[in-house]
């Protein structure tokens, strides 16, 4: 019998490797499982009510521009039912856009003059919601027909992940990291990749970026203060997009702060329970006292909008409700409307590291599935609103 060393007796530093190489191993197990073999990951396909509703016409008008030969048949047809590609719905829009007599209708991209939209989402409680919410935003915006950019400043790189990049199999390129360090940093067209999913890119993120902590605290200074870097590095790819969505780590460290630096809006998501509503009281206290000291040191922090969203939001549940109500009577519309439901449907997802907008309907309960869809739909409409009032549109 093979003898079992006891773990009380094992040193903390074997202790620490074995269970990282066990872990490893597992994690590895899973994405190859949640993954396509070559460990890509790829996008269902769009029913012709899902792509009608996304390009904003009926299902009549998707069929008189197939008969009339305006938009090319989709490479799959079940039984005479069309299903999308993600792609094909974003080519679509560009062809309907030649012949829109209302120009922006169907690529509803920033024309000149109008700045490019950086929101970072940000807290430090964890579970928060923050990787989830960012992720669902970004889905929501690139099917719409905007060029979204995810910026992943969480050394974790949980939004990474839920890119199709995973740091735990062998992912050795180039991360925001490469762009915002002090010595010898890359620019950051060169870090910017594409995902699977059209319309939407990321600058990931692995474990080295917590080196920015650290070196931050040794070489920022008058000629090259921290809180510039991130707002430099995007700057390099302004032209590229419609709107930047920064993941923030839960801290209130040098990236979380360069993070509000670079950015023109804010969303600090919420779960309503009072631990996270003193935390959040905590962390904008310290939020406020950093604000101060980097505008203080020659930072300009100009904020479109300020917003709460409540998160993991449960109708049902009284005490919730009355700390969202309260929330709500205290700072009015300052909390967002809409909230992010807390929800089965959204939790699988995200175990697969998917959003929402990825699932298949019939493969979960459809009342489940609508719900949850339904609450996304209508924090990614009002945050739309809040970006269309920032570029001016009516």
């Amino acid at each position: 019998m093979i003898p079992v060393t006891p773990i009380a007796t094992e040193r903390p530093s074997a202790l620490a490797a074995d269970i990282s190489e066990r872990l490893t191993l597992a994690i590895r197990e899973h994405l190859l499982s949640a993954f396509a073999p070559d460990n890509t990951k790829t996008l269902r396909l769009f029913s012709a009510p899902e792509t009608a509703e996304l390009l904003g016409v009926s299902g009549q008008f998707m069929r008189k521009v197939h008969s009339e030969g305006t938009l090319p048949e989709p490479a799959e047809n079940r039984g005479g039912r069309r299903y999308y590609t993600a792609q094909e719905i974003w080519d679509a829009r560009h062809v309907l856009e030649q012949s829109s007599r209302k120009p922006g209708k169907y690529t509803p991209q920033r024309a000149e003059g109008e700045k490019l939209q950086v929101w970072q989402l940000m807290n430090f409680k964890g579970g928060s919601s923050k990787s989830t919410t960012t992720i669902h935003l970004a889905h929501y915006f690139a099917l719409r027909g905007y060029r979204v950019l995810v910026v992943d400043l969480d050394p974790q790189g949980s939004l990474t992940s839920m890119c199709g990049i995973s740091p735990e199999i062998e992912f050795d390129g180039l991360t925001i990291y490469d762009a915002i360090k002090y010595d010898d940093p890359v620019d950051m067209r060169d870090v910017v990749a594409p995902t699977y999913f059209p319309g939407l890119s990321i600058a990931p993120s692995r474990l080295m970026l917590s080196e920015f902590e650290t070196e931050s605290a040794v070489h920022s200074d008058a000629e090259q203060p921290f809180f510039t870097r991130i707002r430099n590095a995007i700057a390099q790819v302004e032209n590229d997009f419609d709107i930047v969505l920064i993941d923030s780590p839960p801290q209130l460290g040098f990236l979380t702060i360069s993070g509000m630096a670079a950015a023109s809006s804010l969303i600090v998501p919420l779960t309503p329970s009072m631990l996270d509503v003193s935390s959040t009281a905590q962390f904008l206290e310290l939020a406020g006292a950093y604000m101060e000291v980097i505008e203080d040191a020659g930072a300009s922090l100009n904020y479109d909008h300020f917003k709460f969203l409540i998160t993991r939001d449960e109708p049902t549940d009284i005490p919730s409700q009355q700390l969202t109500s309260f929330m709500r009577a205290l700072f009015q519309d300052r909390v967002m409307s809409a909230t992010a439901l807390k929800s089965t449907a959204i939790s699988d997802a995200t175990m697969l590291k998917q959003s929402i907008y990825e699932v298949v309907r019939s493969e979960m309960t459809r009342s489940t599935y609508d719900r949850a869809k339904s609450s996304m739909d209508a924090v990614g409409s009002e945050v739309k609103q809040m970006l269309h009032d920032a570029w001016g549109r009516v």
